[in-house]
């Protein structure tokens, strides 16, 4: 492992879905621009230099939320893995 490596990745689909464990170990940048999209950049650019604090917690909560997105995807396999080898009645397996 080299803290140096970078990987860039292009594709042409316009909103291309990535499982969470990929999300929370990459940057998507995407480069279409439409008003919305630029005037949220432009409201983060303001706030992060008028409320450093608030772009603090924004960081902080986006790391949270991609920490929950992979918890519920290894609850959820842990669920079918539990359902694939129930043996008898599934809804007395309390293991």
């Amino acid at each position: 492992y080299s803290p140096k490596f970078k990987l860039y990745l292009q594709t042409k689909l316009s909103n291309p879905h990535y499982p969470p464990e990929i999300q929370a170990e990459t940057t998507l940048i995407n480069f279409m621009v439409t008003e919305d999209g630029l005037e949220d950049q432009l409201l983060a650019l303001t706030v992060s230099k008028e409320r450093p604090d608030l772009e603090a917690q924004k960081a902080e909560l986006l790391v949270q939320q991609n920490n929950f997105k992979i918890k519920i995807k290894e609850l959820e396999d842990g669920i079918l893995h539990q359902l694939a080898t129930a043996e008898g009645d599934v809804l007395e397996n309390i293991a």
